[in-house]
């Protein structure tokens, strides 16, 4: 029989293994292209809000075909910009997307065992990703080993339980997600070290359509109502001095 441990960490690689077979999938189809339009209404606030500087190190969780990491090496021009994300070929569109940017680069990897240093990067970010980690808590107190002190991460998702409007996505993912309230992914933020811990709600001011016929939302009204509320932001800081950059 084996250990409880064990047959978590056994579990735990199976649902990294099918999450990546889905997202490369996902890469393979081209819908790692498109998400750029789908998520940088309620990104660029959060950019904003992070004050990036030109000399920072920057890793990007879940970088998808790396639409997020040139928006990065745009604001972080004399620094490192690193992208990670479970699926290979999403690392591999990522590569090809930014290969005129010496200063970015894309890495397989995932949040539960982040390929990267101790204490290297002044900022972590990932939108529309820490939901499908395999645990959450895992994949925070990662993030807040690779931080160097004084530097700070911010998780932004747009599924999470304080919005009803998006519930229903759960049963139409094809892989296991995670519904967890503000107050839910801020504890473990804390949990893990971080101080000065905030959430907040990011409205995304998408023009609304006359007509919706996805399979996300009901209707119209309903992803109007599910926009008004918005994304969810949560972010920390790892304690200590940030050295001058």
């Amino acid at each position: 029989m084996l250990c409880p441990a064990r047959e978590f960490l056994m579990a735990q690689t199976l649902e990294n293994q099918n999450l990546r077979d889905e997202f490369n999938r996902w890469a393979e189809s081209g819908r790692g292209e498109g998400m750029k339009d789908d998520h940088l209404p309620i990104t660029l606030p959060v950019l904003d809000r992070m004050q990036l500087t030109p000399a920072e190190s920057v890793l990007d969780v879940g970088c998808g075909a790396g639409w997020l990491l040139r928006l990065l090496a745009e604001r972080v021009t004399e620094g490192r910009v690193v992208g990670m994300d479970v699926s290979d070929e999403m690392v591999r569109h990522a590569r090809r997307n930014c290969a005129e940017l010496p200063h970015v680069m894309a890495v397989p990897g995932s949040v539960d065992e982040i390929p990267w240093e101790t204490d290297f990067f002044t900022k972590v970010i990932s939108v529309e990703s820490a939901y499908y980690w395999s645990d959450p808590a895992v994949g925070i107190r990662e993030i807040f080993r690779v931080l160097r002190p004084g530097g700070s991460a911010w998780v932004l998702i747009n599924y999470y339980r304080d919005n009803p409007h998006c519930h229903q996505w759960g049963a139409l993912l094809p892989v296991p997600t995670h519904l967890l309230s503000a107050d839910e992914w801020a504890g473990h933020f804390r949990a893990a070290g971080f101080t000065a811990v905030e959430h907040a709600k990011i409205p995304d001011p998408t023009p609304n359509p006359a007509e919706y016929k996805g399979r996300w939302f009901r209707d119209a009204d309903h992803l109007a109502a599910f926009r008004a509320i918005g994304a969810l932001l949560v972010c920390g800081f790892k304690p200590g001095q940030r050295e001058a950059l």
